[in-house]
């Protein structure tokens, strides 16, 4: 006889995303932890649902590796020609730019 019984996984990021690979390797993920009970009982669906999901528009990015490498690339411009060289963009209409405190070598 077949044992048509559900068994769910779910999984909440930790951030919102808009990349197809991170949903996937959490859909890889739950299966992977799903694995032994497919094994023993076997599988006639698998199902992924998506949740929570809303245009993509200004939001809070998530800081990682890019943000590391831009620090780094600005602190670079200011060394080579000078800290007024790089500013925000809205700053530019100011008549005085804020000076950033520079610390003593």
């Amino acid at each position: 006889f077949s044992d048509f019984s559900r068994a769910t996984r779910s999984h909440t990021l930790g951030e919102a995303t808009d990349r197809t690979e991170t949903v996937l390797a959490a859909a890889r993920a739950l299966l992977e932890a799903a694995r032994p009970a497919i094994e023993e009982r076997g599988i006639t669906l698998v199902g992924v649902a998506l949740s929570n999901l809303e245009d993509a528009g200004p939001g809070q990015l998530p800081l990682d590796d890019r943000t590391a490498l831009l620090d780094s690339t600005l602190d670079e411009l200011r060394d080579r020609f000078g800290t007024e060289a790089i500013t925000r963009a809205v700053l530019l209409d100011r008549k005085e730019t804020p000076r950033l405190p520079q610390l003593p070598d």
